[in-house]
């Protein structure tokens, strides 16, 4: 059993691909359907979680609630999804969601600027200067998301296990590279790579529930134990330190709690 994680850019063929290593391999492809899953889930607008996925960060900031808390619910719906297996997800984020799990194969599937071009032009029905436009404003948006939000760089190499130039290699060509490779024994699940799957799930269930009473928050999991670390004004210590442990404690599978906080003081002190 295995996970694969697809990054790509728009018009990168990096959606085909993912269908037909789905559909090769018995998969299940998912990638909008997280955002739907998380939006019935929450009752949360779509439109928001896209927004949240694809838009500049200060736009989040708009929200009511802010952007940590449709973060945490994207990453929840993410996880609870892949955590049974055998599935293929293309889209954002992915491969930052799944760290430190080893049956993960982490793909980004590259082409050339002008092949993209050329297909937003077809596709689209606009000029080359309009569509350059789009895909450039495009590409830096997304990198500017990732390292904004997640600290990361979506075009550093270091980040997969495997990146495919769409250019001489051809689709099916990628197509079965990537089946391959997820058959090597490297990306088969084992109980260490399972258990550390679960722990991440259940972070970020833990996460969802604590960010409705204090956003602020890092949470990680362990066998059973949220370990949550945040930042508080020391006057409302004990009283966020309670609403945080009754939270978490209310999710299955959480058996206990342990917070570290940092005093906020006044002033920035």
């Amino acid at each position: 059993m295995s996970i694969i994680t697809i990054s790509r850019g728009s018009y990168s063929k990096g959606k085909e691909i993912a269908e037909k290593v789905a559909h090769k391999l018995g998969y299940e492809c998912v990638s909008r359907d997280i955002l739907l899953e998380a939006s019935d889930h929450f009752n949360i607008s779509e439109v928001k979680l896209v927004r949240a996925l694809h838009d500049a960060p200060s736009v989040l900031e708009r929200f009511t609630y802010g952007k940590e808390r449709y973060l945490a619910f994207i990453e929840a719906a993410f996880m609870e999804h892949v955590q049974k297996d055998n599935v293929v997800y293309h889209g954002l984020a992915g491969h930052f969601f799944l760290k430190g799990v080893g049956h993960v194969l982490k793909v980004r599937i590259i082409s050339d600027l002008e092949d993209r071009v050329r297909l937003e032009m077809e596709r689209e029905g606009i000029s080359e200067d309009k569509a350059r436009h789009v895909i450039t404003k495009d590409d830096y948006e997304r990198r500017q998301w990732a390292r904004t939000v997640y600290g990361i760089d979506t075009s550093d190499s270091s980040l997969y296990d495997l990146v495919i130039h769409i250019r001489k290699i051809t689709v099916d060509e990628a197509v079965d590279l990537i089946c391959n490779t997820v058959g090597l024994a490297h990306f088969q699940a084992t109980s260490q790579s399972q258990k550390a799957l679960d722990d991440l799930v259940l972070a970020a269930r833990a996460k969802v529930a604590i960010v409705e009473q204090w956003p602020n928050v890092k949470v990680t999991a362990q066998d059973g134990t949220v370990y949550v670390n945040t930042e508080v004004p020391l006057e409302q210590e004990a009283e966020v330190l309670d609403r945080i442990s009754a939270a978490a404690r209310k999710v299955e599978g959480v058996e206990d709690v342990r917070i570290s906080t940092h005093p906020v003081f006044p002033g920035g002190g």
